[in-house]
């Protein structure tokens, strides 16, 4: 029974609670003023604070940590996800950048281009703190934690898979409608190798890998491309 209430109360965090405090979050002024670092590393604390607290639930629970996506695999088969994982959500998201470029997609948020590092320490901290947690953390969050218990609940791997990749889009709602719909859709790629190989170690590499490019490399390289552009 506390199994269950303790599943199920981390659940309703993860699937409500974080995407009520990502609608909140991008409507305070103050968001705006904040330096780039503080900003990275309130996102960085909380989002190993509910890692952490997952973890608990997780051992509290009795939840098997194979399930949650802890299985190992083979290195071949990890190089070979990774790459193939990392190489098509960058090429999809180098496609929108020049598609949002062109006003062909709606353009990023004013909080995208605010978390896009400028200074060679902003760039550290994007590629060796906020890559590497966002990896590790959301992929146990989303593809380990959420996936494992919804897919019970609904008897489905098909609906936890979906439902899992719904709450990962709506957790970055500062993204706006477009960039929730483009992490729903990197969301359910990166379950991929969770669901069958039941290991999330090529996820969360791949998820590192993609966020340190984007936020070291492509988003700077296109966002103050598109900036530029606007201002002439």
């Amino acid at each position: 029974m506390l199994a269950n209430s303790l599943e199920i109360a981390f659940a309703l965090i993860v699937v409500v609670a974080v995407p009520a405090l990502s609608i909140v979050s991008t409507r305070q002024a103050e968001i705006r003023t904040m330096p780039r670092l503080a900003l990275y590393f309130s996102a960085v604390l909380s989002e190993w604070l509910l890692a952490l607290v997952g973890g608990a639930v997780v051992l509290v629970a009795s939840t098997r940590l194979s399930p949650a996506g802890f299985e190992t695999c083979s290195p071949g088969a990890f190089a070979a996800w990774t790459s193939l994982l990392a190489g098509l959500a960058l090429a999809g998201l180098g496609v929108v950048l020049v598609a949002e470029r062109r006003g062909w997609l709606q353009p990023e948020s004013e909080l995208v281009h605010l978390l896009m590092p400028s200074t060679p320490k902003e760039k550290l901290w994007a590629a060796l703190v906020v890559a590497p947690t966002a990896g590790f953390c959301e992929e146990f969050l989303y593809r380990g934690f959420l996936l494992s218990v919804l897919s019970h609940w609904c008897h489905s791997v098909g609906w936890g898979w979906a439902l899992s990749s719904v709450a990962f889009g709506l957790a970055h709602t500062y993204q706006g409608v477009s960039g929730v719909v483009r992490v729903m859709i990197m969301g359910a790629l990166l379950a991929w190798p969770a669901v069958h190989l039941g290991s999330l170690y090529p996820s969360m590499t791949a998820h590192f890998l993609i966020d340190a490019v984007a936020l070291v490399w492509l988003g700077p390289r296109f966002l103050a491309a598109s900036s530029h552009d606007e201002s002439l």
